[in-house]
């Protein structure tokens, strides 16, 4: 380009900007008499925040910023709650409404398939196993004061505000069993569906007839459903896609990777075909549209049934062949064939844990007519106040600006670690007065009971480490981790991380008990479903070390990867989030935007469609069980402040799996402070590279990467991402 060429084009600019400039003050103009309408409709009694924001082609949170007394004021009552909103980190299971084109079931942690009529349970945080003197700074005042919202920062936007149980006999109400629901043992069994393996890079296709190298073109829907059903037999009824990533070819066309993967699963179909519409025992209808591991249903005539799913669902494949992701396949079954007999792998690994979990409730006993399901409202309370993994990058200034390493440590399969003990059946509420009422005793055993309270938090002065306890942020499902010296916040928190605060190796915060849950100890239901995943998952990695085949080597380690997948997204189906339902309609003929069901609102447009997204509220799931997942995860995110290190202390002769017992402390907190770079659920980043002993065992750091020189700290998801990839390629080339 030559100076004439450039002054040229800022000529061009110049031009485009006057023709934007009249255009971005019309849009100004048409926005404020669009909020203005908002503001006036929304004074009417009756109305609605659904109702305006699909009129209004917005979302209800952005409805709800214009109309405040439209947003929810306590937990939802009734059967839709949008204000009851968490972390969602992907896996969504759970039966879906009438079919439609394009759906979202509602799982919570991966994306799930097929849910027959099968129970799940969530594993509860594990409490520390001893119980010290009751800890400093535990307090409660006689009188029922109202909550206080958190002492914002100069300059930090509000953060949303927590429901709260209500006062008296309206909030006692909430501790009930929900009527004629608990989880009970499944009657049946499951349909086994006949699977094939699928590298739409590469066209091979491994079933359990043979293998085969197929022309795909560009892998639409159409060429894949053709070129495989003119090889395998039509009893092939899930097609899992290990490489190539076909949803994603035309990605560059759309804004958002959703739009581009609803397209894909909306395109063409061959002769015959048409989108899955009836629906079996376990089968579900419609389209999964995830931006990264989607499925897509499909039948032809009445009796064909197929899908097409990622196998990132189940583990990253890590470049590995068909071939080698179907043995991991087999493995899989043939070792959780021992704990369960009547094991069936389903289509996502969410589904396939709740199940097998299904298979262990108990028959005879206490819980013989089946582990109760809580209140609507309680589901709502836990659904709105307990968020996921801590997710939390810390940049400068709270950092330097270039610090002199990078260390991954990831707590090894770490959810398993903290399923033995469960709040189980109905709680018993906790009030500020109950509490003040007790003795210092008292109090600490409350703590070391599966518990979830409603607490105001004040950071001690003179704190110079990370932040210890959640707290909701602005927007919805966000939390954030207050860590400013003598800060104030009002938040829900599980007991397991109250303990951390109460007892960390630093210096205890102050944290005043406002209400709370409390379950009885000692309670069980998932320990033997985590006790057999565990020993599936030890026994694969033994021959992922000591098998004489490379390539069954391999096999094994995803298998056993799957088994983590198995229990970590099998706790995310217990949450069961309210259901949110996502669907799409073509566009018309003149390219205008048809309607859209009612309190639905748009979410994605592409040259042919346009998708929607509809929050459905709580379905009478009989295996809900949103406070052992909440327990897990409190659990977990303590886990990385302050845990031990596991050491080998035996061996079962039976079994042949390790006994372990404590070891050295371990965690960010035992960590120098300014060392913490960021939190990714079960991993911690660090400038620091600590010596704690590495035994294998579920919930023991492991090195996972490592850069021993001088690095930029990174300031975005993008420069995060960039450096872990980097450590761990690095520390593989060490190892070597």
């Amino acid at each position: 380009m030559d100076a004439k060429t450039y002054s040229d084009g800022l000529a061009d600019l110049r031009e485009l900007r006057d023709e934007i400039k009249p255009l971005e003050r019309r849009l100004k103009k048409l926005q404020a008499d669009r909020d203005k309408k908002i503001a006036a409709l929304g004074a009417y009694e009756k109305a609605k925040a659904d109702r305006l924001a699909t009129s209004a082609g917005l979302s209800v949170i952005d409805v709800v910023a214009l109309v405040p007394r439209l947003g929810p004021q306590a937990p939802a009552s009734g059967p839709v709650s949008e204000a009851v909103a968490t972390e969602a980190t992907g896996d969504r299971s759970g039966a879906e409404a009438a079919a439609q084109p394009i759906k979202e079931s509602a799982e919570t942690t991966a994306p799930g398939l097929s849910t027959p009529a099968v129970s799940a349970e969530a594993p509860a945080a594990e409490v520390q196993a001893e119980e010290p003197a009751p800890g400093p700074a535990v307090t409660a005042e006689a009188e029922q004061a109202p909550t206080v919202p958190a002492a914002q920062p100069a300059g930090e936007a509000p953060a949303r505000e927590l429901p709260s149980i209500p006062a008296g006999v309206e909030g006692d109400r909430w501790f009930r069993q929900e009527s004629n629901l608990a989880s009970k043992p499944p009657n049946f069994q499951q349909a086994v569906r006949q699977m094939a393996f699928l590298d739409t890079a590469t066209g091979v296709l491994v079933w359990s007839g043979g293998t085969a190298r197929l022309e795909l073109g560009r892998a639409s829907v159409a060429e894949i459903l053709t070129a495989v059903y003119a090889t395998v037999p039509a009893t092939i009824e899930r097609i899992y896609v290990t490489g190539g990533d076909p949803w994603h070819r035309d990605a560059g066309r759309y804004e958002f990777l959703r739009d581009a993967v609803a397209a894909w699963l909306n395109g063409p179909l061959p002769e015959g075909w048409q989108v899955e519409s009836s629906r079996g025992k376990d089968r579900q209808a419609g389209h999964l549209v995830h931006p990264r591991n989607p499925v897509g249903r499909w039948q032809r005539g009445k009796d064909q049934h197929t899908e097409i799913r990622s196998v990132g669902e189940w583990f990253d494949p890590e470049g590995a062949s068909p071939e080698i992701v179907r043995q991991a396949f087999v493995e899989l079954w043939k070792a959780l064939r021992e704990k369960w007999r009547d094991v069936v792998l389903m289509g996502s690994p969410s589904q396939t844990g709740r199940d097998l979990w299904t298979r262990t409730i108990p028959e005879r006993g206490r819980w013989a007519e089946g582990y109760p399901v809580l209140s609507q409202e309680l589901r709502g309370l836990l659904h709105a106040t307990a968020g996921q993994g801590r997710t939390e990058l810390i940049t400068p200034p709270r950092v330097p600006e270039r610090v002199p390493a990078w260390y991954e440590l990831d707590r090894t399969f770490a959810y398993a670690r903290h399923c033995s003990v469960s709040p189980t059946g109905v709680p018993r509420r906790m009030t500020k007065a109950a509490f003040a009422s007790l003795s210092d005793k008292e109090k600490a055993d409350l703590l070391y009971a599966p518990s979830h309270w409603q607490v105001r938090v004040t950071i001690p002065e003179g704190w110079d480490h990370v932040g210890l306890l959640p707290a909701p942020a602005p927007g919805e499902r966000s939390w954030h981790y207050p860590y400013e010296p003598g800060r104030t916040f009002t938040t829900w928190v599980g007991g397991a991380e109250i303990n951390v605060a109460l007892r960390n190796p630093i210096t205890p915060w102050k944290v005043e008990f406002l209400d709370g849950l409390v379950w009885e100890k000692n309670q069980r239901p998932l320990q033997e479903w985590s006790t057999k995943l565990k020993s599936v998952w030890n026994h694969l990695l033994r021959w992922s070390t000591s098998h004489g085949d490379e390539s069954m080597r391999w096999a094994f380690r995803l298998a056993a990867r799957a088994v983590r997948s198995i229990l970590l997204y099998g706790i995310g189906t217990f949450a069961q989030r309210p259901k949110i339902t996502t669907g799409s309609v073509e566009l018309n003929a003149d390219g205008s935007t048809p309607e859209i069901p009612d309190g639905a609102r748009l979410t994605g447009i592409t040259d042919t469609h346009v998708t929607w997204q509809r929050d459905a509220g709580f379905a009478r799931d009989p295996y809900a069980h949103p406070e052992w997942a909440a327990a897990v995860w409190s659990a977990a995110r303590a886990a990385l402040l302050s845990t031990h290190q596991s050491v080998i202390i035996g061996q079962d002769e039976k079994t042949g799996d390790v006994k372990v017992g404590k070891g050295v402390p371990a965690g960010a907190l035992h960590l120098p402070a300014g060392s913490i770079l960021a939190f990714r659920t079960d991993a911690i980043y660090t400038t620091e590279r600590p010596d704690w002993p590495y035994s294998g065992q579920p919930g023991d750091y492991l090195l996972k990467g490592a850069l021993d020189w001088e690095q930029t700290t990174p300031t975005s998801d993008e420069e995060f991402y960039t450096l872990q990839k980097l450590g761990r390629q690095n520390l593989e080339a060490e190892a070597l």
